[in-house]
C-alpha cells in the first residue's frame, strides 16, 4: 500500500537543529547534576569514614590532632588548627597546629603560639560559622608574626562539647587556590559536631582512667623500711583501654629479720580481677607473717585457701624469701608460673633464676611445689616483674628478657631507682598489659 502523502515530517527543517541543541543542553545539565552528585555522594563518604575515624580514638591528645588532619583532608586545606578555649571561654589556652613543614616550623621556633586575637578572636566572641576569601583585606585580621606563612583564605568553624564551646577549628588555604565555599562548611560544620562527641568521649575515658589508676595504686602497698636493703617498685597500668589490671608487688619484713618480695599477676584485666588482686596480696600477706614456712609452702597454703574460699581465678606469683647467711643473704624463691627474678651483680653481670616454674595459682591446688636457693652477692640487685614488662606478641618472651638484662647491666652502678625507671622505661612489651616492678638491692660488705 502506498504511502500516504500526509505520512512525511511536517516539521520545517531548520526546526531540527535546535531541538538537537535543546536535547544536548539537557544531556550536559544531566551529566553535570549526575557529576555533582557523584561528587556529593564521595564528600558524604569521606565524611562518614572521617566521623568513624575520630571517633575511635580515645586519647584527648590524639583527637585533637586527628580532628583538624581529617578536616584539612576533607575540604583540601593547606593549613589547620584547632585552639582549645580558656575555662572561661575567652581566649585560647591551648593551639594545635597541622601542615607546618620542618622549615616553616623553625621560621616560627621562639615566636608564641596565638591565644585568640583577631580573627581568630572573632570567631571565639561569634562562635558562627566563618569563611573569609581575603584574610589581609578583612577589617579585624591581625598581622601574622614574623615567620608565619601567608595565608590566603579562612574557615572557622565552633566545636561545642555539652552545649558549651570547646574550641575552634581553623583552615587556611583551599588547594588550588580556591576560596571555601557553602558546601565545605557544611561539611566542616557536620564534622565539628562529631568532633564534639569525640572529645567528650575521650575527656570522659581520661577521666575514668585516671579514677581507675588511682584506686589501682591504692590497692598497691608502700614499701616498708627494708634496711639493709634498698627498694624501689613501681606500677604502670596498660595503654589499652583495660583501664584495671590484676598485677601487684609487695614487700614485708618479717618478725624473724627475713625478708619477703612478692610480685604477682591475676589473670584478666577488669574490676574483679583488680578485687581478686587485693584479696590474693591480703592472703599472701597473712600467711607469710609470723611464718617461717618456705616460698613453695606458703604458695600451696595460698592456693589451697583460694580454693576453699574464693571464687575460681588463676594467677602467677612469684615469691621470694631473704635470710641472713654467712655474713650475707640467701635467697629462697617458688615461682608459680611467673618470669622468673634478674639477679644484677655490682660489676654488672646478669642472671636470671630460671629454674623450672610450677604451674600458676589456680590451676589444681595438690600439685607439688618447689623452692630454689641462691647465694646473693654482696651489692646485687634482684629485679622481680610481671610479664607487662617484657611480653610482646611481635617476638619472644627471650627477646624481651634479654632487653631488660641489658638495659639493668647498663645501670648497675646507678642509684636504684635510676635503674628501676631505666627498665620500666625500656619496657620492650607492647604496653597493652599492665606491669608491676619490684627492685630492691642487697648491701655491700663492710
Amino acid at each position: 500500500m502506498a504511502a500516504s502523502e500526509t505520512d512525511h515530517d511536517d516539521r520545517p527543517p531548520h526546526s531540527l537543529p535546535r531541538r538537537r541543541l535543546s536535547l544536548d543542553a539537557d544531556l550536559d545539565r544531566l551529566g553535570d547534576q549526575l557529576a555533582e552528585f557523584a561528587r556529593a555522594q564521595e564528600r558524604m563518604r569521606g565524611l562518614l569514614e572521617a566521623i568513624l575515624t575520630i571517633s575511635g580514638e580515645l586519647e584527648l591528645p590524639v583527637v585533637l590532632r586527628r580532628i583538624v588532619a581529617t578536616a584539612m583532608e576533607l575540604v583540601g586545606a593547606r593549613y589547620g588548627a584547632l585552639g582549645v578555649l580558656d575555662e572561661e571561654g575567652t581566649r585560647l589556652a591551648e593551639f594545635i597546629p597541622v601542615g607546618l613543614h620542618s622549615e616553616e616550623e623553625e621560621r616560627l621556633t621562639g615566636v608564641a603560639l596565638p591565644h585568640g586575637e583577631g580573627l581568630l578572636g572573632l570567631l571565639i566572641t561569634d562562635p558562627r560559622p566563618l569563611r573569609v576569601d581575603a584574610i589581609a583585606d578583612h577589617p579585624q585580621a591581625a598581622q601574622f608574626p614574623p615567620g608565619h606563612p601567608p595565608m590566603r583564605s579562612l574557615l572557622g568553624v565552633a566545636i561545642t562539647v555539652r552545649g558549651r564551646v570547646y574550641g575552634n577549628l581553623y583552615l587556611a588555604d583551599r588547594q588550588g587556590g580556591r576560596s571555601f565555599d557553602a558546601d565545605d562548611e557544611s561539611v566542616v560544620v557536620a564534622l565539628a559536631g562529631a568532633a564534639g562527641v569525640a572529645i567528650e568521649n575521650a575527656r570522659l575515658y581520661g577521666r575514668v582512667r585516671a579514677g581507675a589508676e588511682q584506686f589501682q595504686r591504692l590497692l598497691l602497698p608502700s614499701l616498708p623500711d627494708l634496711s639493709p636493703f634498698d627498694a624501689w617498685a613501681t606500677y604502670q597500668p596498660a595503654a589499652d583501654p583495660a583501664l584495671l589490671g590484676g598485677d601487684w608487688y609487695d614487700a614485708l619484713v618479717l618478725p624473724d629479720d627475713t625478708r619477703v618480695m612478692i610480685v604477682g599477676d591475676v589473670l584478666g584485666h577488669d574490676v574483679r580481677a583488680a578485687a581478686t588482686m587485693a584479696q590474693i596480696r591480703n592472703m599472701l600477706r597473712a600467711l607469710a607473717f609470723d611464718s617461717d614456712a618456705l616460698p613453695s609452702d606458703l604458695l600451696s597454703r595460698l592456693d589451697r585457701t583460694l580454693e576453699a574460699v574464693a571464687e575460681p581465678t588463676m594467677a602467677t606469683v612469684c615469691l621470694v624469701r631473704l635470710a641472713p647467711h654467712e655474713g650475707g643473704w640467701s635467697l629462697v624463691w617458688s615461682s608459680a608460673g611467673h618470669p622468673p627474678p634478674l639477679v644484677v651483680t655490682a660489676d654488672g653481670s646478669t642472671r636470671f633464676l630460671d629454674a623450672e616454674p610450677d604451674v600458676p595459682i589456680g590451676v589444681d591446688a595438690g600439685f607439688a611445689r618447689h623452692d630454689h636457693r641462691y647465694v646473693l652477692p654482696a651489692g646485687a640487685t634482684v629485679l622481680m616483674f610481671t610479664d607487662g614488662l617484657v611480653e610482646h606478641p611481635g617476638h619472644g618472651l627471650d627477646e624481651g628478657l634479654r632487653t631488660i638484662a641489658e638495659v639493668a647491666a647498663a645501670h648497675a652502678g646507678t642509684p636504684l631507682d635510676v635503674l628501676g625507671r631505666a627498665v620500666a622505661e625500656a619496657r620492650p612489651s607492647d604496653g597493652h598489659d599492665d606491669l608491676a616492678l619490684l627492685v630492691l638491692r642487697a648491701p655491700e660488705r663492710s
